[in-house]
């Protein structure tokens, strides 16, 4: 009964990892460009991640161990609990019980992030280049309503559930950012042409809506993203800023000039003199703020970020404030060879940069300013934690010229080819290079390129005690196939192996022993596609490891049923492997896994496997 609960709980806590979370993230991005108000927005944020994230947190307490190790998880702990405690001073609010679930909210949004990216990484750059793609369809359809009923002094809102300019300026910038930020990472040449357009829409929209905030926030991002990925690109980029400055200057200089400095200063003075009452503690979080600039209304924010968490929460809660975001723009610079990494921080940058002019609530439900710090925040603590812990790519991925690939592999053996020429050759060093085609923009090898699925997969298998290769270099080159560096693990193939035993008694220890392998592969979540036992060693030491590695996925639990027997299903396919692993020595392959595996699992392999299955013809 208990191993029935817990393999419930076990697939609940991987269908919102794997599935829940990444679409819970893609509406979070998106959905505000063709919801009909926010509060549709709220729900699906709620039903789709916050919730989740609090139930896989609750079948998996044990999450917490590495984000409470974080430090920008612990500054915002700091700071929303603080902000919590400051209600109790704030004479205008009703009740705790909705500032505490707006933190709740907010802290999850970090769980889920977090979730995400130790078990879907995978699924991150897609995600994020669907929303950005739903986001230029939506735009340009903005775009051309808006230009049919254009008059002098209208400025662009858009549809879905935008009501203000300049709140859905700060989407338009966002996604603007993220294709710039793309235009100077992919290295995929039929993308990098389709980013300059995207981000050209984005742009357009930003200055459509007549706000200059973002257009400040974007140079801002622009200088950030150019430094931090700095190559050739980036001197094309500053000199299109250059450019582009003097365009908009010249174009624009009438729509963006003529509206003055909207009482910026006259607002600031006025919030300066009220946070000076109590600098420290501040007037408490939901605490009202009146100010009236003298234009015929009252405003209730301070319009500048930093000034709004002075007021509300004071000196006390500014420090952990501005040490999330210091340490997040610290930790992306540490690791700017992710690249997810570089658009988050490029993010982050947009949104400090965007909270000067703008803002000023300190904690909210999820709306167009949660893309200004929280969204960049979170997904900066996720990857960071994941970088650390070696489950992200930490290789830098590398140019290789037609001419460095004929010096790299002159004299080398090739051990695997195709119609298209070598697919592995062993160097003169002794170390080995596999060479990955180019695939297409659109499918997951465009996404996520085998090469570095290669070596992210061999450092997350070390990183369970399973031995697979050790990687040197990540490359791409010139054709846009790609390529990876590694030494190999010292050893021969299980299937060398066994064709060199002398007697049935070894053979059926060896295989046995396999057993025991694959069955710690399934109970670790291990789920190798590709497995046979051409790519199964045995190394020197007796032990087994793994190579060929890129087609493999990890998943939060132990393998179901289903994924274990189609992983047998391909082991029969070779009629070798099918003779010696399901016929001459079955009994020592079941038993060797359930000396591992649960018992439902090894009872239902043996079904499985009794149930007959002709092998293919290898």
């Amino acid at each position: 009964m208990l191993s029935k609960h817990l393999a419930t709980s076990n697939r609940v806590f991987d269908f919102i990892c794997q599935w829940i979370l990444p679409l819970g993230l893609l509406l979070l991005l998106c959905a505000l460009f063709f919801l009909p108000g926010r509060s549709q927005h709220h729900k699906l944020f709620y039903g789709l991640f916050s919730i989740p994230a609090l139930i896989a947190l609750c079948l998996r307490p044990s999450t917490l161990k590495e984000l409470i190790r974080e430090p920008i998880f612990i500054a915002l702990l700091l700071f929303a609990g603080w902000a919590l405690i400051s209600v109790s001073w704030a004479p205008e609010t009703e009740g705790i019980a909705r500032p505490i679930k707006t933190a709740l909210h907010t802290v999850f949004l970090f769980v889920g992030c977090y979730l995400l990216v130790r078990h879907r990484s995978d699924l991150l750059h897609p995600l994020l280049f669907c929303a950005a793609t739903v986001a230029v369809i939506a735009t340009l359809y903005n775009l051309y309503v808006f230009a049919q009923v254009y008059g002098p002094g209208m400025r662009l809102i858009g549809g879905g559930a935008f009501d203000n300019p300049l709140l859905a300026s700060h989407l338009y910038g966002f996604f603007c950012v993220y294709w710039l930020s793309l235009s100077m990472l992919w290295k995929n040449r039929h993308i990098f042409w389709l980013t300059v357009p995207a981000a050209l829409v984005m742009f357009t929209a930003v200055v459509a809506t007549g706000s200059r905030t973002p257009l400040v926030a974007l140079v801002a991002a622009a200088i950030w993203v150019g430094v931090l990925c700095w190559n050739r690109r980036s001197i094309v980029l500053f000199g299109l800023l250059a450019v582009g400055g003097s365009v908009v200057g010249v174009l624009f200089s009438g729509m963006l000039l003529a509206r003055g400095n909207s009482y910026r200063f006259d607002i600031w003075q006025i919030v300066l003199t009220r946070i000076a009452e109590h600098p420290w503690v501040g007037h408490g979080y939901g605490a009202d703020l009146v100010v009236d600039p003298g234009i015929g209304r009252m405003l209730a924010e301070p319009h500048n970020f930093a000034l709004g968490v002075l007021y509300y929460v004071g000196i006390v809660g500014f420090l952990p404030w501005i040490f999330f975001q210091a340490w997040g723009l610290l930790s992306s610079w540490r690791y700017r060879v992710q690249p997810l990494l570089v658009i988050a921080s490029t993010w982050l940058i947009y949104g400090m940069a965007a909270g000067l002019t703008e803002g000023g609530g300190i904690l909210s439900r999820p709306k167009e300013h949660w893309f200004l710090l929280w969204i960049p925040l979170a997904l900066i603590a996720a990857l960071s934690i994941n970088y650390r812990a070696r489950r992200l790519l930490v290789t830098p991925v590398q140019r290789l010229t037609p001419q460095a690939l004929d010096s790299l592999t002159t004299g080398a053996q090739v051990i695997e080819s195709d119609g298209l020429g070598p697919k592995v050759l062993r160097l003169e060093g002794g170390d080995f290079l596999k060479l990955f085609r180019a695939r297409r923009w659109y499918t997951s090898g465009g996404f996520n390129p085998y090469s570095e699925r290669f070596a992210v997969h061999s450092q997350q298998l070390r990183n369970l005690g399973i031995p697979s290769p050790t990687i040197l270099h990540v490359y791409h080159l010139k054709d846009g196939s790609s390529a990876v560096h590694y030494v190999p693990l010292p050893g021969v193939t299980l299937r060398q192996a066994l064709q060199a035993t002398s007697t049935p008694v070894e053979r059926h220890a060896l295989v046995e022993r396999f057993g025991k392998f694959m069955a710690q592969l399934h109970e670790r979540g291990v789920y190798f596609r590709s497995l046979h036992l051409g790519n199964v060693l045995v190394l020197e030491n007796g032990e087994f490891g793994l190579i060929d590695v890129a087609d493999l996925h990890l998943y939060p639990s132990s393998l179901r049923i289903a994924l274990r027997q189609r992983n047998l299903r391909h082991l029969q396919r070779y009629k070798e492997d099918h003779g010696w692993l399901f016929e001459q020595h079955l009994e020592a392959l079941l038993d060797g896994y359930a000396m591992v595996a649960s018992k439902p699992a090894a009872d239902n392999l043996q079904k499985r496997i009794l149930s007959g299955s002709s092998p293919a013809q290898a």
